[in-house]
């Protein structure tokens, strides 16, 4: 099959690259959409992303078996089939694609540079784990995919770094997301969503999650910037999410479209293991509190934690609202497990959640177990307490 991938065609001010996803399969509607498209989020922590650091990966081909719908575009049903014969990579079909992104990217952006992996084999599953967990070069991207098709990119092309990372990808873990964008007379303008119908899909479909925020009051399937996206209804059964996007009360959608996603599974974590603290990683690291947590102008709170190699501050900054209490309630003494972003200046782990493992005798402002910060606090790749079997 024909593997396209396209990353960092938007910008902050507007566009998406899975908008453009939706366009790639309006143009290629001479072929069939093989499996479900895929939105791969990478690295997190990479200074140079624009929003949520998401490449997209679609593929082509002839289909074969029973297809499913997996959105709507132009009043008309996308159908995905699950296998099928490849469509040729050639002059003609990388010009199409490359008329795509031209059309549908923020090019005049400086901080744009799209990139395209379109692909007869895919790279190893090992290039995708190197971009989500730390910084990957161009070189090192390029070498991946030498070979192995035809790789392009506009001004700089470091999306291309994306694109094959994003084609790369062999789920281990997964979830899905689907997406309703705009009428395109309305970007920009503020959107149009019911908050109490938000709440009820909520309760209806458990298997769906950070739809809202309990803690703060706020919506936060929909976003606040001027991109096409109207919402997206995240969950782990796939089969429910367009019912659960229906129940919606909101503006008209355009189009919509389910992404197959890598958010929500913890992928970016590197275990560390008493190993040095990268910076502009994301890591998981255990050992006891060495000290009483402090507060920060801002709201902020701090505690040392003593990992056997070294001390590093963890920090529960103010958007993550009550897990702060959590932060404060420690002791010198007891033990977490603490999962966050390192971060260079100053030295310090980000907290994404953290487990009290045990308590110093006598404790009981809180329990052992597991905490994670308020919905909106979130990042797209952390997974959420309530995906975990066990603890």
């Amino acid at each position: 099959m024909a593997h396209v991938g396209v990353d960092d065609t938007d910008s902050r001010q507007g566009l998406c690259t899975t908008y453009l996803a939706t366009e790639l399969v309006r143009e290629f509607e001479d072929w069939d959409l093989l499996g479900w498209p895929r939105l791969v989020r990478l690295n997190p922590n990479v200074p140079w992303k624009t929003r949520g650091n998401g490449a997209v990966y679609v593929r082509f081909g002839r289909g074969r078996g029973e297809p499913r719908v997996v959105g709507e575009l132009d009043g008309r049903p996308v159908r995905a089939y699950p296998r099928g014969d490849p469509a040729p990579v050639d002059d003609a079909f990388e010009a199409r694609v490359r008329t795509v992104i031209a059309r549908w990217s923020a090019l005049d952006d400086p901080t744009t540079h799209p990139g395209y992996a379109l692909l007869t084999e895919r790279p190893g599953p090992r290039l995708y784990w190197r971009a989500v967990r730390t910084i990957v070069s161009l070189t090192e991207a390029l070498a991946a995919g030498a070979g192995r098709g035809r790789i392009g990119g506009f001004k700089e092309g470091r999306g291309r770094i994306g694109a094959l990372a994003a084609v790369s990808w062999r789920p281990q873990d997964r979830t899905y997301e689907v997406l309703a964008y705009r009428e395109r007379s309305r970007w920009g303008t503020p959107r149009s969503l019911d908050e109490a119908s938000v709440l009820e899909m909520d309760r209806r479909f458990p298997s769906t999650f950070h739809n809202y925020d309990y803690a703060n009051r706020r919506v936060v399937l929909a976003p606040h910037s001027p991109c096409p996206i109207l919402c997206g209804v995240r969950g782990d059964d796939p089969e429910v999410l367009p019912t659960a996007l229906a129940t919606l009360t909101t503006e008209p959608a355009d189009r919509w479209l389910l992404f197959e996603t890598n958010q929500g599974t913890d992928d970016h974590l590197i275990p560390a293991n008493g190993g040095p603290l990268v910076p502009r990683t994301s890591v998981t690291v255990e050992g006891a509190v060495a000290g009483m947590p402090r507060s920060l102008p801002g709201g902020h709170v701090v505690v040392p934690i003593d990992r056997g190699a070294d001390r590093v501050d963890c920090t529960a900054y103010e958007p993550s609202k009550e897990f702060r209490r959590v932060v404060r309630s420690l002791r010198p003494g007891d033990f977490v497990r603490a999962c966050g972003a390192v971060r260079a200046s100053p030295r310090t782990i980000n907290l994404e959640k953290l487990r009290v493992v045990s308590l110093v005798p006598g404790r009981r402002a809180i329990a052992p177990g597991w905490y994670e910060p308020a919905v909106s606090a979130r990042r797209h790749l952390a997974k959420p307490l309530k995906r975990f079997r066990s603890t």
